[in-house]
Formats: C-alpha cells, sequence, structure tokens
C-alpha cells in the first residue's frame, strides 16, 4: 500500500501558492505557439482553462459532447460563486473561507489546495466582472452577496437563480475571442474514448465523432480532463443526463488513481420523485433556504392528511409545525451544510412525517420571508399600518427578485404556486467530492494529464458547501492550471509535434473500434437505460445517503452480475458509423458499471462516517457522522489493475497543521 506525494511546497500555508509562482519554470511567449494543449469538457473548468491557455499563446484544442460549450452543465448550477471579498463587512476572509471550506468538507481535504482557493477566490469576482458577468447589486451599486449552507458569513455572489449560467456565458465568450483568433479549435459534438501515452505521458486522445461515428485521433503535449462529475452513475440526479464519467475513467483506466469515489454529494433542496418513468430530478437552488423556513408536521396524523389531501398545508397552525433543522441546530438553522440536512430530512421522513403521496418530500416555506419582507417594504414606503394584502403583495415581489426563475421552475415542474403553497422538497444525488486524484499541481498520476473542476478530488474533502463548486471550477481554470501547467510543458519547448501515426495511437483507436464493435454486434435483448435504472437503485438502495457493510457486499456482488448481463444482453441498435445516440449511451454506461464497483468497495473499506459518506454503524447517539481520524484521515486513491474488485489502494495522508481537527458541530 503505497504513499502519495502530492508535491506540496513546504513553507507556512499563507505563503506557499505566492512562493510556488515564484520558483516553478515558465514557457517563453514564443515557445507556447510551438505547443498544444488538450483540453476536455468546456463547462467553467475546462471553459476558463482553455480561454486562458489560449490567451497565454498555447494552440488549445477543446472537446465536448454538446452542440456547443454553452450547453454544458455549469449552465445548470443557480445559487451563487464563493469569494472572500467581505464586502458585508461581517468578518469574512481568506481564512475563514479555508476554514469553513475545510471543515465544511468534514476534515477530509488538503489544507494546501483548500487555502489556495480560497486565496484566489476573490480575483475571480474581478475577472468575471470584467467579463461583464450580471451580478446581483445593491441600491448603492456595490455586489450583492448572500449565505449558503455551512457558514455564518455572506460570501456567495450570485445572479437571482442564473449564476451558472452567466458566468459559463463569460467563460465561453472569452473561448469564442481565442476561438477567431484561432488560438483555439473547437471540436463539438465529440466524446473522448481513450487516452494516447507515449513513453510514459499523456500525449493526445482517441475521440468519436458523435455525428458521424468517425473515429479520430488527435495529439498534444499535455491533456486536461474538465469533464465533471460522475453523479448519474445513480440514474436519477440532478445532472444532465449526458453528464457521465467517461473521460475520467479511460485515464484511470490507463494509470491515474481515482481517489474517494464514495463521497458523494445529496443535495437537500430537489424537487422530489414523481413516479418510476422520470429520468433525471430537479435542483432548486440552496439559496432558497436562505429565506425558505423547512418543516414537516410535528403530528403523523396531519402528514398523513396532507399526504392523502384532506389538509393543507396552509391550514396546519404554527405550532403544530416543526421546522426540524432550526430545533437541532439552532445556530445555524436552516443553513446547514448539505449532508446534514440531506440526512436530517430523511431522518423525517423514514419517521413517517413526509408530506407528499411517496412520504419522501418535506416543506420549503416563505411565508415568514413574505411577510418579513412585506413589512419591510411598507415602511420603506411610509405605510405603517399595511392591509395583509399589502404586505403579502410588497414580499412577494422581493421574492420575486431574489429567487423569480427559481419558482417559476417549480410551478412549470410540479403545478403549484410557490409563493401561495409550500414548496415540495427531497433530497437528491447532485455533485461528486470523489474523482481523479491529482497533486498540488492539478497533475493526475499520469504525467502530463491534469484533471480540474468536479473531474478531480482536491478542494471538497467529504463534503462540498454550496457555491463551492463554481469557485473550484474557475479558480483552476483561470488561476492554477495556466501556471502549474506551464511547468510541466517548459520541458516541452524543443519536442515538436507530436505525431499521430504512432504504434500507441494505432493501439488506443484499435482498442476504442473493438469496444465499439462488440457492443454493436452484441444483438441482446435489453436496452441502456433497463441497466442504467438497474444500477441506479442498487446505488441508492445501498450506497445512497446512508450505508451498511451488508449492503456494501450485497452491492459488489449485484453490480460485478449486472456488468457481465449488461455485456451479455444489452441491445444496441443502429450502426457504429453514423449518429447512435444508444451507442453513446451503452459506452458510458459500461463505464458507470465498472466505476459502480469502485464506489461501493471505496464505501465499504472506510469504516467511519464523513460528510456525504454516512456509514450507520457509526454515528453519535443523535445520529451525527462519527468520524474515525485516527484510522481514516486519509485520501484513498485506487490504482486500476483490471476490474474494480482488484483496483489496489494508496493513500495519501492529511496533516492538518493549521487546523484543529474537531467532531463537526452546527448546533
Amino acid at each position: 500500500m503505497a504513499t502519495l506525494d502530492s508535491k506540496i511546497p513546504q513553507g507556512d500555508l499563507a505563503n506557499k501558492w505566492v512562493n510556488y509562482k515564484n520558483e516553478i519554470n515558465l514557457v517563453n511567449p514564443a515557445n507556447k505557439r510551438n505547443i498544444d494543449v488538450i483540453v476536455v469538457g468546456t463547462g467553467l473548468a475546462g471553459g476558463s482553462a482553455a480561454a486562458t491557455l489560449a490567451e497565454l499563446g498555447y494552440n488549445v484544442k477543446t472537446f465536448c459532447y454538446q452542440d456547443s460549450p454553452r450547453r454544458a452543465h455549469s449552465i445548470a448550477a443557480q445559487g451563487g460563486i464563493n469569494a472572500a471579498k467581505n464586502y458585508q463587512g461581517d468578518g469574512d476572509s481568506t481564512y475563514r473561507l479555508f476554514y469553513d471550506t475545510v471543515k465544511g468538507g468534514d476534515y477530509r481535504s488538503r489544507e494546501a489546495n483548500v487555502y489556495r482557493l480560497a486565496e484566489v477566490s476573490a480575483n475571480i469576482i474581478d475577472q468575471c466582472v470584467a467579463q461583464g458577468v450580471p451580478f446581483a447589486r445593491e441600491y448603492g451599486g456595490m455586489l450583492d452577496n448572500r449565505s449558503f449552507g455551512g457558514v455564518l458569513v455572506s460570501r456567495t455572489f450570485y445572479a437571482k437563480g442564473q449564476t451558472g449560467q452567466q458566468l459559463l456565458l463569460g467563460a465561453y465568450a472569452a473561448m469564442n475571442r481565442q476561438i477567431n483568433r484561432g488560438k483555439i479549435q473547437s471540436f463539438n459534438r465529440h466524446e473522448m474514448l481513450d487516452v494516447v501515452i507515449v513513453d510514459g505521458k499523456a500525449r493526445g486522445i482517441i475521440a468519436r465523432n458523435l455525428v458521424t461515428g468517425e473515429i479520430e485521433r488527435h495529439s498534444a503535449h499535455a491533456v486536461v480532463i474538465a469533464s465533471g462529475g460522475y453523479g448519474n452513475v445513480f440514474f436519477l440526479s440532478t445532472n444532465a443526463m449526458g453528464s457521465n464519467v467517461t473521460a475520467s475513467w479511460k485515464i484511470h483506466k490507463k494509470g491515474a488513481y481515482f481517489a474517494n469515489p464514495c463521497y458523494t454529494q445529496i443535495h437537500p433542496t430537489c424537487i422530489p420523485v414523481s413516479g418510476d418513468h422520470q429520468s433525471k430530478l430537479t435542483l432548486m437552488s440552496e439559496s432558497l433556504r436562505n429565506d425558505g423556513r423547512i418543516w414537516v408536521p410535528k403530528k403523523k396524523e396531519d402528514a398523513e392528511a396532507i399526504r392523502q389531501g384532506k389538509l393543507k398545508p396552509t391550514e396546519l397552525a404554527e405550532e403544530d409545525r416543526d421546522y426540524y433543522l432550526e430545533r437541532r441546530y439552532p445556530s445555524f438553522g436552516n443553513l446547514v451544510p448539505r449532508d446534514v440536512a440531506s440526512r436530517a430530512a430523511k431522518e423525517r421522513c423514514d419517521a413517517g412525517f413526509g408530506v407528499n403521496k411517496t412520504g419522501e418530500a418535506v416543506f420549503l416555506d416563505f411565508a415568514s420571508a413574505i411577510e418579513r419582507y412585506g413589512k419591510e417594504q411598507a415602511i420603506i414606503h411610509g405605510n405603517h399600518n399595511p392591509s395583509e394584502k399589502e404586505i403579502r403583495e410588497l414580499g412577494e415581489k422581493v421574492v420575486e427578485n431574489k429567487y423569480g426563475n427559481l419558482f417559476q421552475m417549480y410551478q412549470k415542474i410540479v403545478d403549484e404556486n410557490p409563493y401561495k403553497t409550500p414548496m415540495m422538497i427531497y433530497p437528491a444525488v447532485h455533485y461528486t467530492m470523489g474523482g481523479i486524484w491529482v497533486d498540488y499541481n492539478l497533475m493526475t498520476t499520469i504525467p502530463g494529464c491534469y484533471a480540474a473542476g468536479e473531474a478531480n478530488f482536491s478542494d471538497h474533502g467529504a463534503n462540498r458547501l454550496g457555491a463551492s463548486a463554481l469557485m473550484q471550477g474557475l479558480a483552476d481554470g483561470y488561476f492554477v492550471l495556466p501556471y502549474t501547467i506551464g511547468n510541466y510543458l517548459a520541458d516541452d519547448i524543443r519536442t515538436g509535434k507530436i505525431p499521430t501515426d504512432s504504434p500507441e495511437f494505432d493501439e488506443a483507436e484499435k482498442n476504442v473500434k473493438d469496444q465499439i464493435a462488440k457492443l454493436v454486434n452484441n444483438k441482446g435483448k435489453h436496452s441502456v437505460d433497463h441497466y442504467h435504472k438497474k444500477l441506479g437503485k442498487i446505488m441508492w438502495n445501498k450506497c445512497g445517503m446512508a450505508r451498511n457493510a451488508k449492503d456494501l457486499e450485497s452491492a459488489i456482488k449485484e453490480i460485478a452480475e449486472l456488468r457481465a448481463d449488461f455485456h451479455k444482453n444489452v441491445l444496441i441498435p443502429g450502426s457504429a458509423d453514423s449518429k447512435n445516440s444508444e451507442l453513446e449511451k451503452a459506452l458510458r454506461v459500461a463505464d458507470f458499471l465498472e466505476l459502480g464497483e469502485l464506489f461501493a468497495k471505496d464505501a465499504l473499506h472506510r469504516n467511519e462516517s464523513c460528510g456525504g459518506h454516512f456509514r450507520e454503524e457509526y454515528q453519535t447517539e443523535e445520529g451525527e457522522a462519527k468520524r474515525d481520524d485516527e484510522n481514516f484521515k486519509y485520501v484513498a486513491a485506487w490504482e486500476y489493475k483490471g476490474a474494480p474488485s482488484d483496483a489496489v489502494l494508496h493513500k495519501e495522508e492529511l496533516e492538518y497543521k493549521n487546523i484543529e481537527l474537531k467532531t463537526r458541530s452546527y448546533k
């Protein structure tokens, strides 16, 4: 069992990144013109990395399976982006953001990376404002902030409920400028199906043109994977239907270690599952918890009456409501971290207090906020004796200005007016903290192969705080990778173009074509979705919000059997040499069926509860996560050895020199 070297520079925490940038190798602008970089994925991490690298002078090729980088799943991020600007004067600082992130991740992240993230966060906002991102502003013109779960300050910058979309358009505009200059070649509707390694270094990829079916070879001096997370291993998740693990899994099978796959985030604020034929779930931004109060009835008979439609939630008296987060966590209330809020909702619903037909939903109620804002607005307008109707109208306008598009989205999906009736929400799979292991440079265990954004494991530990995903993606792409990749590429200034007619490219292309041919010629009897849904049910029931050894052992066995059946009985209509969406799905699900087993194996080996990984055997008397710092204070990085069951564990021991390790408490 090897110990990993993450190449963290020495010195005090506050100066690590500054000193490191002063010491790394640089590439002369004239030499950058002779160096090629491939970026797989064009969301916030990939888009910002591609734009910045091209701006610096490198020749960049970008690949995405969507028809445009604007369709990357980053566009779905709603609530905001964190940055330690302290515009509110409420005590925020770089150290506070660093501390909240490490604590929120349940002390399972790497100190040096998290501090660097907090340090560069303020630059991200300036960069995006310069690009024209329309962040919300206060009356006086200053950028506005709101609060998110797990913190006691307001540090989240936002653009209504469309923050991801606006940030992605900023990155896309920066990319477009470089596309027009010829510095970025954009390969849309292309999917990476393998990485090519020459003399031990990542030197290119094999990609499939999703329109024509053609298999293509692309070479470069370095490859960046920024293809997002793997939440769709659960089938039902808040991710876009096309989000997948393929790029990450292909480099894992070529030598990149996969770290902490069991760290998956269950988001507490999603629209509940409505039936067996649903294909995805919809996220309602965590920002709603700023003003929405979460509750269930205190009495089971009231919950039962609401489920049967005999009682409306608005008819239930205040004293008959259980605002359970405010009751259990008085200090943080409705703004506890996502893992804590999710488990609390599950506990109430499992106990019989759920409020929708399936019994798996709780209320998110804005009545108090509407009343509070309405009274405030009435006073501002000089009306010191407003009627209830006036208060409600004024309050609803304030809420609409802050969350209007989210309320509109909820009403379109559920067909209920959330201004008049409390929203119904329930936890769902959202983000993955696990991912490809990277060192301080964001390089994987394959030299020349990097991973950025959600594709890597580096910054969030066992649980991501809300509004930190956009922060990490843009930090990696705009401010970290462009420095660290130069340190590596400085050795390639005399290498010249990487040829694509080498034996290594021949072999990689043959492997891809063989896999595709096997799937297309399988002539089985079940659709791809048949297997994906089965995998999703195993994952949710046995590796979901709560896990135990018996279920995990069962999941490992069931997934291996399902994978064998998939390769024997899956049916792929159509041909390989044309557009074939079922083939695309089959290639992705084949990877999910391998990842799912490693996920369960990782969860089984980690005999503790931390963040999004909750083992039923390891909990406090109050039902909170119980860490084991003595035995599990490490990153679990798995090396591929031919099958998920044979994966070899490598440990990166985590050191905390600047933060005291203690039990997380939000009470």
